[in-house]
C-alpha cells in the first residue's frame, strides 16, 4: 500500500466528549477523515474511566462497554485506562488524572513513519510538541475540534477543521437533508455589515479535498452561501463580533424568491 494513502485517526475521547464533542459519529469521522481517497491504516480511540465505578455501577459498565463495541464495529482500537486517584496532602482533595494522553502521543510518533495524514481530534494544548514530532517525519496533521481549543494547537497542525462544521459529524435535530432547502445546518458569518445589518453564512455541503476553496461561487468549492439579515440572529448575540470565524452558527436554510436566506440563528460555540 502506498503511504500516500494511509490514514491515522487518534480520538482523545474524554476530551473531546467534554468540550462539545458529545454524540461524535465515528463512522462520519472515518469517511471525513478518507475524503480524498485514503486508506484507514491506524484507527484509535483513548478511553479513561472511573475503575471503582466501573466494577460497582451496573449502567456505567454497560454503557462503557457499549461505547467500546460501538468503535470496535467501525474497526477503531479502544485503548483503554483507569483514572488514577491522588490526595493532595494539604488539602485532602483527591485528584483524578489519566495517563491516556502519553498512550496516543507515543502511537502518534511511532505509527507516523507509516502514514501520510494523522486526523487528530482533541482540545489539549499539550499535544504541540507531538505534532512536530509528527510533521517532521513527514506526515500532516489535521487538527478537528469543537470548544475551548488551544490558539497554539491550531497553529500548529497544518489545518484545522471545526467539528461544528462537518456534515453529520454531530446530531443536529433537522426533517431535511443537511444544505437542503428547510434544513438546519452550521456555519460561520464570514462576511457583515453593521451599518447595512445584513451578511452572508457559509456552511460545508460536502466531505471534499478542496476545503481551502472556500469561495462558493468557484465550481469547486464545497461550501454554499446564505443571505443572513441582522433580525434572524438571536437577541443576546454581540453583534460588533460579527464576522467571524471563530463563532459557529445553527440556523435554518430556507429558499424563498431572492435565493437562500438563513433563519433562526444562534451561537454554537465561541471558538
Amino acid at each position: 500500500m502506498n503511504r500516500d494513502y494511509r490514514i491515522g485517526i487518534y480520538v482523545d475521547a474524554a476530551n473531546v466528549t467534554m468540550n462539545g464533542g458529545y454524540g461524535l459519529r465515528y463512522d462520519t469521522l472515518r469517511n471525513f477523515a478518507c475524503r480524498c481517497g485514503g486508506f484507514p491504516s491506524r484507527l484509535n480511540v483513548y478511553q479513561s474511566f472511573e475503575e471503582e465505578r466501573l466494577k460497582n455501577d451496573y449502567d456505567y459498565r454497560k454503557k462503557t462497554k457499549r461505547f467500546s463495541d460501538m468503535l470496535r464495529d467501525f474497526e477503531f482500537r479502544v485503548t483503554e485506562k483507569p483514572l488514577l486517584r491522588y490526595t493532595n496532602p494539604e488539602t485532602g482533595e483527591v485528584i483524578k488524572k489519566s495517563t491516556i494522553d502519553m498512550d496516543m502521543a507515543v502511537d502518534m510518533v511511532v505509527q507516523s513513519e507509516y502514514l501520510a495524514k494523522i486526523i487528530l481530534l482533541t482540545s489539549n494544548g499539550s499535544y504541540c510538541s507531538v505534532v512536530n514530532a509528527v510533521q517532521d517525519r513527514g506526515c500532516k496533521v489535521e487538527l478537528i475540534g469543537f470548544d475551548n481549543v488551544s490558539y497554539g494547537l491550531k497553529r500548529q497542525v497544518d489545518s484545522y477543521v471545526s467539528g461544528y462544521l462537518i456534515p453529520g459529524l454531530l446530531p443536529v435535530e433537522s426533517p431535511y437533508e443537511w444544505g437542503t432547502p428547510g434544513s438546519r445546518v452550521r456555519g460561520v458569518c464570514y462576511d457583515f455589515s453593521q451599518q447595512d445589518g445584513y451578511g452572508f453564512m457559509r456552511f460545508l455541503t460536502e466531505f471534499s479535498d478542496k476545503l481551502w476553496v472556500t469561495d462558493s461561487r468557484d465550481p469547486l468549492s464545497p461550501y454554499k452561501t446564505v443571505f443572513a439579515h441582522i433580525s434572524q440572529f438571536e437577541d443576546e448575540l454581540d453583534m460588533t463580533k460579527l464576522p467571524s470565524r471563530d463563532l459557529i452558527f445553527e440556523f435554518d436554510v430556507i429558499e424563498n424568491d431572492k435565493g437562500l436566506v438563513a433563519e433562526n440563528i444562534v451561537l454554537v460555540s465561541g471558538g
